[in-house]
């Protein structure tokens, strides 16, 4: 029985670690130079043979992993997973997105149950099903009040979503046509995000609440995806810009808009110059004609994936709660510092200089 666990936990491993790395089993095998055949490769998977100690690790060094990766029990699965762009994306990208973030979500979970760091999740607004923007727009209301959030811009959503129990990762290298993606497990809801996400801070903060918004609005199983799109829009918008406070800068009755008053707006909300006009059309604070006329101007800016004062925002979206959680048990000597780099996926060396200044 132990060895059929063994066997399993090692099949859905080696898979896992190929698909993360979009590697076909022939071109593992070829990268093993001859080592391991593809049927052999085919077998490991299957669940039907194990490969010995040397072959071993020759797949963990072809693939990027330590050995017992290989043997560490699955905890965790991806439940109710949204992409967005789903359809730009390929099967193997997918794949591979799909398994690098479980694989962090299974170590971010590990350091919580060491150190006992979980934030719980507050769960989902409690509201009837979500189907228009009005809808959105309430939900968005009440996640403020829920959250204690005020009507305040939000400084730094990332830290925000980590504060209520939601997981972050960072895709490292992911394809410009992934953005993001949310789903749920048995640790509570993540988030993933394409780390080139960081070249546009605007367009990060608005992907975290668009995701966001599959976490906590109780969507209908019959909407259609662009339904779906449009809800969690208007959700992150709304929750971007809060109504009383946007209008209280923006103004009522506006004929015109300057590029300078967007830029400042941009500068104080954190949000597109895009997103600012979008909200102040929801709002009917400016007539259809200023906002056609804006949005003439706008399709040099999608295809540069830059608007004018984008250096005027100075946020912060950095995420530091699974380090700080690592950082933590290592101090506290709960795991060793080549546990710590191991959770981190860092070089022990370099780990240890970061934790060389300790008080105690």
């Amino acid at each position: 029985m132990m060895n059929t666990t063994i066997r399993s936990v090692f099949a859905r491993r080696l898979r896992q670690a190929r698909q993360m790395r979009m590697l076909s089993l022939r071109s593992l095998a070829a990268a093993l130079q001859g080592a391991v055949s593809h049927n052999a490769l085919a077998k490991y998977e299957a669940g039907v043979m194990m490969p010995g100690s040397d072959v071993l690790g020759k797949l963990a060094d072809a693939l990027g992993q330590p050995p017992d990766f290989f043997f560490r029990p699955f905890v965790l699965r991806l439940e109710r997973l949204r992409f967005r762009k789903h359809a730009a994306l390929g099967v193997k990208q997918q794949q591979a997105v799909r398994e690098q973030a479980l694989e962090f979500f299974e170590r971010y979970h590990e350091i919580e149950e060491v150190v006992g760091g979980a934030r719980p999740f507050p769960g989902r607004i409690a509201m009837r099903p979500v189907r228009t923007a009005d809808d959105a727009e309430a939900g968005a209301d009440r996640l403020r009040k829920a959250w204690d959030l005020g009507s305040d811009p939000l400084p730094n959503v990332v830290e925000l979503v980590e504060n209520h129990g939601v997981k972050v990762y960072e895709v490292p290298g992911a394809e410009r046509s992934f953005d993001g993606f949310s789903a749920e497990t048995e640790a509570g809801p993540v988030i993933a995000l394409a780390d080139w996400l960081n070249d546009n801070l605007l367009r990060k903060r608005m992907t975290v609440l668009h995701e966001l918004a599959h976490l906590v609005l109780p969507l209908p199983d019959t909407m259609t995806e662009k339904e779906d799109e449009l809800i969690a829009k208007r959700f992150a918008g709304a929750l971007l810009l809060p109504r009383d406070t946007f209008i209280a800068e923006f103004g009522r009755g506006r004929t015109g808009v300057s590029m300078a008053e967007l830029i400042e707006l941009k500068a104080n909300f954190g949000a597109s110059i895009m997103a600012i006009m979008m909200r102040a059309r929801q709002l009917g604070l400016i007539k259809e004609s200023v906002f056609l006329q804006f949005s003439k101007q706008t399709g040099a800016w999608r295809t540069a994936s830059k608007e004018p004062g984008d250096e005027a925002y100075k946020g912060n979206e950095i995420h530091s709660h699974f380090r700080q959680l690592v950082q933590r048990a290592v101090t506290e000597g709960h795991i060793s510092i080549s546990k710590g780099a191991d959770l981190l996926h860092e070089a022990v060396d370099g780990f240890r200089l970061q934790l060389q200044e300790r008080f105690a």
